[in-house]
C-alpha cells in the first residue's frame, strides 16, 4: 500500500479498536453523555500517557512520528491481541517483510506439501498463499467446496470466490461469520506486507464486484490462525459440522493449509465419506 493508504488504514483500525472498548473495562465511568460506542479520544490519550492532540492527529492519519513504546501503551489501552498488535506495528512504523519476499509471487507446492494433502483424505485441505491464492487442494476439498481445477487459474482466489461464488455463498449457513475468519487471515496479511500494493489493488476490486464487501472488510477482525466451528448446507450432504484450524506453514514462502475437521460425534464424516464415493471431481493438488 502506499504511504497515505497505510494512514488511512491505521486511521480506520485506530477508530475501530477505540469504539470497542467500554469505559468501565478500563476504570471509567459509562456515563449518560456518551453519544458514542468506546472510548473518546481525550480517555485513550490519558491512559496511554500521550497527550490529546497527538493521540487525535494519529487517529486521523495524519503523517507524524511514532515510537514502538508509545504503540506498546496504545496498544494496552486499546486491548489489542498479540495479532492486532503486529497489524498496529506494520502500519504505524511502515514495517514489511523486505522486497525478496515481496517478489515470490508464484510460490510452489514441495513434495511434502502435497503428500500432506493426500493423506488427510477425509479433511478437505486448501494450501494458500499470502495472497490467498489457492496453490493446492484434495479431493475432500473439491466435493465441500468446489472443483477448483474448473476455475481458471487467474481466478483461484479464496476471498474472490468466497464472494463471487453462489455454490460458496449458500453452501455456509451463517456465510458472514464463514466470510470473517477469511477476512481475519487477509487484513493480518495486509498489514504484514504493507509494501506490496497488490493488496490495495484487489480490495478496490472486490468493492466493486460484492455490496457487502466494503462493510465487512471495514468490520473485520485479524488473527493470523483462527480457529472456528463452520456449519455447512451441502447441497448433495446436508448439514455438515467441520472445526477450521489454519497453520502457516514454515518455509521460504508464505503459504498457509487450511484444514477442515469433521466434528467428531456428528454425522459429518460419514457424509463426507459417502459423497466422495459417488462422485469424483476432475482435479486434485494442482498448482
Amino acid at each position: 500500500m502506499n504511504h497515505q493508504t497505510r494512514l488511512q488504514a491505521l486511521s480506520t483500525f485506530l477508530k475501530a479498536q477505540r469504539a470497542k472498548i467500554l469505559p468501565e473495562s478500563v476504570g471509567l465511568p459509562a456515563g449518560p453523555r456518551r453519544r458514542t460506542p468506546g472510548l473518546r479520544r481525550e480517555e485513550v490519550a490519558q491512559l496511554a500517557g500521550v497527550s490529546p492532540t497527538w493521540y487525535t492527529w494519529l487517529e486521523q492519519g495524519r503523517d507524524i512520528k511514532v515510537s514502538t513504546s508509545v504503540l506498546d501503551s496504545i496498544a494496552q489501552v486499546l486491548q489489542l491481541t498479540v495479532d492486532e498488535r503486529k497489524y498496529l506495528y506494520a502500519l504505524a512504523l511502515e514495517t514489511g517483510p523486505g522486497a525478496s519476499l515481496l517478489k515470490e509471487e508464484h510460490p510452489e507446492i514441495s513434495p511434502s506439501l502435497q503428500r500432506i494433502l493426500q493423506e488427510l483424505r477425509f479433511c478437505p485441505t486448501i494450501i494458500s498463499d499470502r495472497r490467498y491464492h489457492i496453490l493446492g487442494w484434495n479431493q475432500a476439498a473439491a466435493h465441500v467446496f468446489l472443483d477448483f481445477q474448473q476455475v481458471p487459474v487467474e481466478q483461484r482466489n479464496m476471498i474472490r470466490l468466497l464472494f463471487t461464488r453462489k455454490e460458496l455463498q449458500r453452501l455456509a449457513v451463517n456465510w458472514e461469520h464463514f466470510v470473517s475468519g477469511f477476512l481475519a487471515i487477509f487484513r493480518a496479511y495486509y498489514g504484514q506486507y504493507v509494501e506490496d500494493q497488490w493488496y490495495d489493488q484487489f480490495l478496490e476490486e472486490m468493492r466493486g464486484l460484492h455490496p457487502d464487501f466494503h462493510r465487512l472488510w471495514e468490520e473485520s477482525r485479524v488473527s493470523s490462525a483462527p480457529e472456528v466451528l463452520i456449519q455447512f448446507r451441502h447441497a448433495k450432504a446436508g448439514k455438515m459440522l467441520f472445526h477450521l484450524t489454519s497453520l502457516q506453514i514454515q518455509g521460504n514462502a508464505d503459504l498457509r493449509c487450511s484444514i477442515y475437521t469433521p466434528v467428531p460425534d456428528s454425522p459429518t464424516d460419514a457424509k463426507l465419506r459417502k459423497l466422495m464415493e459417488q462422485s469424483v471431481p476432475t482435479g486434485e493438488m494442482q498448482q
